[in-house]
């Protein structure tokens, strides 16, 4: 963690309102405007990129992935540019948090992947361009979603301190292990043999 220099009065508000930008519910925001139905009763009902594609809408899908990973960059580099590297980092976990947890929704939100990798890339951009190709590199091969965010987010860590980012690992230890607790019924599915791949039906 970066040396805490800003009043904590302040950090609590940026952590506030990194968690209620966090918290909107993209997906289900997009796939109501359009027509697609209520996204927690399609797929596997989870909110995120994955599960919109399911809708069969690829845009729908991309507005998705973009608009849940620019809410973590955007809150931290807000906070960074008006505060400082202490308060970034705290509104970068919490719009991670909220996108989990998010008050609009009871508390039943995604699973986090896509916020992680926007939080990455705009806390230490080396280290979530590498996780990103970590993600790339094993749908390639594997064309599983939630294995490729897996290794992603394990492998996260081993970059920042591969990349000199040191800064950055506890946060990046916690938003990762949060990944893999979200992704629980995932890993039984995986090791089941039954986890859908990238390109499958609806």
């Amino acid at each position: 963690m970066p040396e805490i220099t800003t009043a904590p009065l302040l950090l609590g508000l940026v952590a506030l309102l990194g968690y209620l930008l966090g918290s909107v519910p993209f997906g289900i925001v997009i796939t109501r405007m359009l027509g697609l139905g209520d996204l927690r009763q399609i797929g596997s009902g989870n909110i995120g990129a994955t599960n919109v594609l399911r809708t069969g809408n690829r845009g729908a899908a991309l507005a998705t992935l973009l608009l849940d990973a620019g809410k973590g960059g955007v809150a931290v580099l807000i906070a960074r540019v008006l505060i400082g590297e202490d308060a970034a980092q705290i509104a970068g976990g919490a719009a991670f948090i909220g996108h989990l947890f998010p008050v609009w929704l009871g508390f039943r939100g995604g699973k986090g992947m896509a916020t992680f990798l926007g939080t990455l890339i705009a806390l230490a951009w080396p280290v979530g361009l590498a996780a990103c190709a970590t993600w790339a590199v094993v749908a390639g091969l594997f064309r599983i979603s939630s294995l490729s965010a897996l290794v992603a987010a394990i492998l996260s860590a081993a970059w920042a301190a591969l990349l000199g980012e040191h800064q950055s690992i506890a946060l990046i230890i916690l938003m990762a292990a949060l990944v893999v607790l979200r992704h629980e019924t995932n890993i039984r599915r995986i090791l089941a043999g039954t986890e859908p791949r990238i390109g499958d039906g609806k």
